[in-house]
């Protein structure tokens, strides 16, 4: 059984087209399933959960990044934290022109030719990062001036002002250097750019980010503050894909 998790913007009237087409061609597709409301549940992960439980295959975000981030971690903590977890795939249907960074790296086009990626089923194992008690897809980003990285022990700190990437996921596009970020490596990749144009790029397990009241971005979605731990989760997701995602 699908479930569709549909975000709360997709309540405008703007977008009552776009879910008239996408539920005719998932229906004409066979892939219809339980639609559940963000707007009208007070927990999500208990919705999830519950759902899982009650025998969910496949749990689909049907929204932008925010809306992968708020359904994933649900999918995420069920998998790490049941005694006897069921294999549960997660999907993404993005709509909006903006916003779908993480659906465009994984290959996934918009509403109509999602239902087809659905159908095709290509699975892939993803991992997932991890800060503090916080799961992301993507990336973290912060601003540089002034953090501290602790890694294995070694201090790496970083006056200039510029940005922080934790990447776990990107599109091609966004190659540094010659490097594409694996989100199936086991590893993050933290990416330094300062203003002076210097770049660093680093590949880790685990690391600890210290600063001073600078906030840290989770997939462009939530906002947690540092000093925090980071981690991944190997493996951490089964996805379904796109043949034109930015990985093997």
């Amino acid at each position: 059984m699908n479930v569709y998790i549909y975000d709360d913007f997709l309540n405008k009237s703007k977008y009552n087209r776009t879910i008239n087409r996408l539920e005719i061609k998932l229906t004409d597709l066979g892939l219809n399933g339980k639609i559940i409301r963000l707007g009208a549940i007070k927990n999500i992960h208990d919705a999830i959960e519950s759902e899982i439980k009650n025998g969910a295959k496949t749990i689909v975000a049907v929204g932008n990044n925010e809306t992968v981030f708020k359904t994933a971690a649900a999918v995420i903590e069920h998998q790490a934290l049941s005694f006897v977890p069921q294999k549960t795939l997660f999907f993404i249907i993005p709509i909006g022109k903006n916003d779908n960074s993480i659906a465009d790296a994984l290959g996934i086009k918009r509403e109509v030719e999602a239902c087809n990626t659905l159908l095709a089923r290509r699975i892939k194992k993803i991992d997932i990062g991890v800060a503090g008690h916080n799961y992301f897809i993507e990336k973290a980003e912060m601003p540089s001036e002034n953090a501290i990285l602790e890694i294995d022990g070694y201090h790496l700190e970083v006056k200039e002002k510029g940005v922080i990437s934790i990447i776990n996921l990107a599109k091609k596009s966004n190659i540094i250097g010659e490097k594409i970020p694996k989100p199936n490596d086991g590893k993050l990749d933290i990416h330094i750019k300062t203003r002076d144009k210097e770049e660093s790029f680093i590949s880790v397990k685990s690391f600890k980010i210290i600063s001073k009241g600078q906030a840290l971005f989770l997939d462009d979605s939530v906002e947690i503050k540092t000093p925090i731990e980071f981690g991944v989760i190997p493996g951490g997701l089964e996805i379904v894909v796109g043949k034109e995602r930015s990985f093997e």
